[in-house]
């Protein structure tokens, strides 16, 4: 698996638990969350649970003791499960989290295989687990300044990982051209030099003004236009001196100058776009919508025929929705010990033995056995050396994707059914 898949993952597996865990309340301060950046020592950090366990048991309210011993003893039975902290860090959220009708279930979630280490030691006890440098990691700090400006009108914003952001439309004002003769007809063409003058100035100043603050993470400006106003504005260093070293050539020639222009520019623009996967989700997406309306199409989509695909070696490019929540869970019956596989959503309820027809209490999940479907595919791909894209939610192609074919498809080596 190349690295840059294997940090796309891990991304997404923490995306989905940040989400999982700021929907999670607790009665009181009963969630417990406990973070161990690489240089923590597990042994130390047992050993200050043990002290909490002992605080713990000043707490006037008997369930809020209980339910507060109970966290921070499982925070310690997790933390134990370690001979030494992971290379990246180890966090761990547990407690008795709300589900409704005044009840509550003891949830325990481990990251140990973050993103980006984790930062600094926390210990906490709150209604809320606490996040924030989860939160830190997943902020898309690469981007690309994007500008488009004609003589009537500019906008200015930014590309970030998936996501393009218009931050300001301006227009412009300028008065036509002076059709009569004369002193007059040269007058009225300098006021409309210096009033063009005035609005290329204050395009450019609200544009250093919004990406100096970021420039540091910033790859390039990209700039464009439906004329030669663009190319005039470069050259005439409107732009401040270290926003000027980021412009990028070529100029890119677009038909609108307002946010229309920007998402215009972007697809424009790909090409130099290296380190944001705009571009290339969508001419992935495109080829696949594409190639599924031909009569032998090699593509195809759906849990089912993607597993018999990659089974067959039959998968060039696998693409996966980031939105795609499904497990593959595996179940064993006490009763007449069978196990089975299904894919069911996140936190399946515990089915009836499908051999037996044992009632749930009699079947357990094999959490061990069990994972993300995208997890399963990615290591099918890998078996038969398919490729593997993660498409977004946050583009159009992105959401087509998921909502017409359920966010699990692939483009074929050869047609194929």
């Amino acid at each position: 698996m190349s690295d840059d898949l294997e940090l796309q993952q891990r991304r997404l597996k923490a995306k989905n638990t940040l989400e999982d865990l700021q929907k999670m309340k607790g009665m009181g301060t009963e969630l417990v969350t406990v973070i161990l950046p690489p240089d923590r020592q597990i042994h130390d950090v047992r050993q200050q649970l043990a002290q909490e366990i002992g605080q713990a048991q000043n707490i006037k309210s008997k369930q809020t003791k209980k339910h507060v011993s109970d966290a921070i003893e499982s925070a310690s039975s997790a933390i134990g499960r370690y001979r030494e902290t992971p290379s990246r860090g180890l966090a761990v959220f547990t407690g008795h989290v709300i589900i409704g009708n005044n009840k509550t279930r003891m949830v325990t979630v481990i990251i140990d295989d973050p993103p980006e280490p984790f930062r600094s030691f926390r210990y906490r006890c709150d209604s809320t687990f606490e996040v924030s440098q989860l939160e830190d990691m997943l902020i898309d700090k690469t981007c690309y300044g994007l500008f488009v400006i004609d003589r009537g009108e500019a906008a200015y914003g930014i590309a970030s990982g998936k996501t393009v952001h218009c931050q300001e439309e301006l227009e412009s004002n300028i008065m036509g051209k002076h059709r009569q003769g004369g002193q007059s007809a040269q007058r009225f063409e300098r006021l409309i030099e210096e009033a063009a003058h005035k609005f290329f100035k204050r395009a450019t100043e609200h544009a250093n003004d919004y990406w100096l603050p970021m420039i540091g993470n910033m790859k390039g400006i990209i700039i464009g236009g439906p004329g030669a106003t663009k190319d005039f504005v470069v050259k005439n260093d409107y732009f401040h001196h270290e926003i000027q070293k980021l412009i990028r050539s070529p100029h890119f020639d677009v038909g609108y100058s307002n946010e229309s222009g920007l998402r215009e520019l972007i697809q424009r623009a790909g090409s130099l776009m290296h380190e944001i996967e705009l571009d290339a989700e969508r001419n992935l997406v495109d080829r696949f919508l594409s190639e599924i309306m031909r009569a032998h199409p090699k593509a195809t989509y759906g849990e089912m025929m993607i597993r018999s695909a990659l089974e067959q070696g039959a998968v060039d490019t696998l693409l996966l929705s980031e939105g795609v929540r499904k497990v593959r869970s595996t179940f064993a019956c006490r009763q007449c010990n069978h196990n089975w596989t299904v894919t069911t959503d996140k936190s399946p309820e515990i089915p009836s033995c499908e051999s037996c027809e044992a009632s749930p209490d009699q079947v357990r999940e094999d959490e061990e056995k069990s994972q993300s479907l995208i997890d399963e595919f990615t290591t099918l791909a890998a078996h038969s050396s398919s490729k593997v894209q993660l498409i977004s939610l946050e583009t159009e192609e992105g959401a087509t994707l998921m909502k017409g074919f359920g966010g699990i498809t692939a483009l074929l080596r050869y047609a194929w059914s």
